[in-house]
């Protein structure tokens, strides 16, 4: 079973940024195997949640995740109107495929009118 945890930096500010809602969810139906075609129904469920801490991170959101298609949404737009600035992205949902193997650690680098995502270590 894989470990998912993510962090978020504010590129703008160049630090951590704190208390940005997550959800993390995994689709049932919908992609079938990593690259396999797309089956005819989906659906999301919400298999845990947390808010970014003092150093913008959420450590074990998910602990024994299985093989499959998950979702993290960042909701980014409380955290912007809490520092007064604007964007254009309101939420931020990264969708990967997990092995079910290993760790998936998922940063978010974020600015007001852009993000950047990639698998950390």
């Amino acid at each position: 079973m894989s470990t998912i945890t993510t962090h978020v930096l504010d590129t703008v500010l160049g630090k951590p940024a704190a208390g940005i809602a997550v959800r993390l969810e995994r689709m049932l139906g919908g992609w079938v195997g990593r690259g396999a075609e797309r089956a005819s129904s989906m659906e999301w469920v919400q298999i845990a949640a947390g808010v970014t801490d003092d150093d913008g991170r959420i450590d074990e959101l998910k602990q024994d995740a299985a093989q499959g298609v998950y979702r993290l949404t960042f909701l980014t737009g409380d955290y912007m109107n809490s520092l007064r600035r604007t964007t254009i992205y309101p939420e931020i949902a990264i969708t990967f495929y997990c092995s079910g193997e290993g760790r998936y650690h998922l940063p978010l680098l974020l600015s007001d009118n852009s993000y950047t995502t990639y698998r950390g270590s």
